[in-house]
């Protein structure tokens, strides 16, 4: 795992906070939070580090959660 930056740390937790207020809450638990957070960590490993790209990455998962938990 690769070592972050204490900025790109607070911006990831920023785009997890804003990213939860996306999800519907029928699937708003601690468990989608993490799976949301594992989503921006793997983003943020492979060089995303943007608020932007960071955001998408975890957008793109929310659908699968709905899915997966509804």
């Amino acid at each position: 795992m690769p070592g972050f930056s204490p900025e790109l740390v607070v911006l990831m937790r920023t785009v997890l906070e804003d990213v939860m207020l996306q999800v519907p809450s029928s699937v708003s638990n601690a468990t989608t939070k993490v799976f949301l957070a594992e989503s921006i960590l793997k983003a943020a490993s492979q060089g995303h580090t943007s608020y932007n790209a960071l955001f998408a990455a975890a957008m793109e998962q929310i659908q699968t959660i709905v899915s997966m938990l509804s």
